[in-house]
């Protein structure tokens, strides 16, 4: 398929055809041997240590200021940037000037990889700077990078925003908005908090399959494929769930898995159809502990990526302090809208959301009605972190029945920001309970709701051989981040959202 070039990818094509000319290989084989890091420099520099005396780094070639002689240059690592001072007669000791006079001064483009060498010192001006003795091009760049002006403050003027850009080609968002590069830094560290949460714990870290015969462990609807050798339909998973538990039953006692699922649903900046849950389960436990946990766990995050649990998110400050607060899901609809749904049958459910202008469809029975007057009249306003527990049993068909509350399981989600960022359990574990709520699940399926769950027979014939009272937890953890990043936008924190494919001339 052709390309049509444009005047400075046309410059860079014959830039990169007059190097290799001059013997110049501009995508060499051997490597480059780097021993320190730009922001290492700039932060353990001594003028009077007189350290970073023989320094090798490497990096993209983001500035040029050609002054004769001798120019001004800006090389940007993975970590950060620091200023370059070339010298012809440096660079080029004998009376061959073609490196610094052709190659460097003319044949160099922005966005080139480059290795340097030489010594450190600061100007008159106090920039710390690396005195270039040897010069050597790592990788010829043959588009432009959008050009993007960075104060020495840190503010940056003319970065790209358009969101078509930034998410198809995250490679040159990254390269030219720092500010992107910290907030997956900050994505990876957070993952790292949580995981070392947990195996402090003793709990292991497993992997369940992401093709599955039978999607479960969610109301979603999915992504169906076919395995050729086996002629036989899969589906990419909803959740890892009933396959985590069926570890449970096997005898660990807390196995968690940083999972990629997916569903086939609408997309928005909340929702993509690939994402990222932390799933862990605990024998012997119950949701009144798993709360604990949580808040623990989410806490220490914050204080290990900020410093603190007090976050800016918006117009808000969103504080992760234990303890959270906590409503059960019949008072939280009682304090947000004045109603006490708690005795209310599915006819009565109906007339409160048309009370409430709430849309409503022949498909929603009344856990489905209840969901919709929670997630429009309550979610919204819950901006700092806070537990909603005990739900409706039509809600929650892999919930442990409530001990002591008729009708109601135990279950708790914890809603920040107007959004959920995570859902628990008492798991059920009675497989004559869990069978009859599966077929109740085939009946919301047969009245036409795509979301409702399949039945599970080697899951309940697990259930069936025992497993101990387990406390189940899932996170978003791309929600998540965004909260813990001050993104706006789901898509912000993901490397490689999806998007439509991408039509090339």
């Amino acid at each position: 398929m052709s390309h049509q070039l444009n005047e400075q990818e046309l410059e860079r094509r014959k830039a990169l055809q007059e190097l290799i000319d001059l013997g110049i290989e501009p995508y060499p084989a051997e490597g480059f041997e780097v021993n320190a890091g730009t922001q290492e420099i700039l932060d353990n520099y001594n003028p009077d240590a007189k350290n970073y005396q023989q320094v090798q780094i490497a990096g993209r070639l983001m500035t040029k200021r050609i002054m004769g002689k001798a120019s001004f240059a800006v090389l940007q690592d993975a970590r950060g940037k620091i200023q370059l001072y070339i010298s012809r007669d440096d660079i080029c000791p004998t009376e061959d000037k073609t490196l610094y006079n052709t190659v460097f001064k003319r044949l160099l483009d922005i966005g080139d990889f480059i290795g340097v060498n030489g010594y450190v010192f600061t100007t008159q001006t106090g920039e710390i700077t690396l005195h270039v003795t040897g010069l050597k091009l790592l990788s010829k760049s043959l588009k432009p990078l959008p050009i993007v002006k960075t104060e020495k403050d840190g503010t940056v003027h003319d970065a790209v925003a358009d969101p078509e850009f930034k998410y198809r080609q995250r490679y040159v968002d990254l390269t030219i908005n720092p500010a992107v590069k910290n907030v997956f830094i900050k994505r990876s560290q957070l993952i790292g908090s949580m995981r070392r949460f947990m195996t402090e714990q003793g709990y292991l870290e497993v992997e369940t399959p992401v093709l599955q015969p039978i999607y479960g462990g969610a109301a979603a609807r999915p992504f169906k494929t076919h395995h050729n050798a086996l002629d036989t339909v899969f589906y990419m998973r909803i959740a890892n769930e009933l396959y985590l538990k069926r570890l449970i039953a096997g005898g660990f006692d807390g196995v968690f898995e940083f999972a990629k699922d997916f569903r086939n649903e609408g997309m928005s900046r909340f929702h993509n159809p690939e994402f990222t849950m932390l799933e862990v389960y605990v024998a012997y436990k119950d949701y009144q502990w798993m709360m604990d946990f949580t808040e623990a766990m989410l806490e220490r995050a914050a204080q290990d990526l900020h410093g603190t649990t007090q976050l800016p998110v918006g117009e808000h400050i969103i504080d992760f302090k234990r303890p959270w607060k906590r409503f059960t899901m019949y008072e939280a609809i009682e304090h947000f809208t004045g109603i006490d749904i708690s005795e209310m049958d599915e006819a009565a459910l109906l007339n409160v959301c048309k009370q409430l202008h709430i849309e409503t469809d022949k498909s929603m029975a009344r856990g489905k009605l209840i969901d919709e007057i929670f997630g429009t009249k309550c979610e919204p306003y819950l901006i700092q972190p806070t537990f909603i527990t005990d739900y409706p049993v039509e809600m929650s068909p892999l919930a442990k029945k409530h001990r002591s509350k008729p009708g109601l399981v135990e279950r708790f989600e914890a809603i920040c920001n107007g959004k959920e960022i995570c859902n628990a359990f008492s798991e059920l574990n009675d497989p004559i309970d869990q069978r009859k709520r599966f077929e109740d699940q085939l009946e919301l399926g047969r009245r036409g709701d795509i979301e409702a769950m399949m039945l599970d027979e080697d899951f309940l014939r697990a259930l069936e051989y025992g497993m101990p009272p387990t406390a189940g937890l899932g996170i978003g953890i791309d929600r998540l981040c965004m909260i813990m990043t001050n993104q706006p936008s789901i898509q912000d924190v993901l490397f490689f959202p999806q998007m439509k494919p991408e039509k090339f001339d």
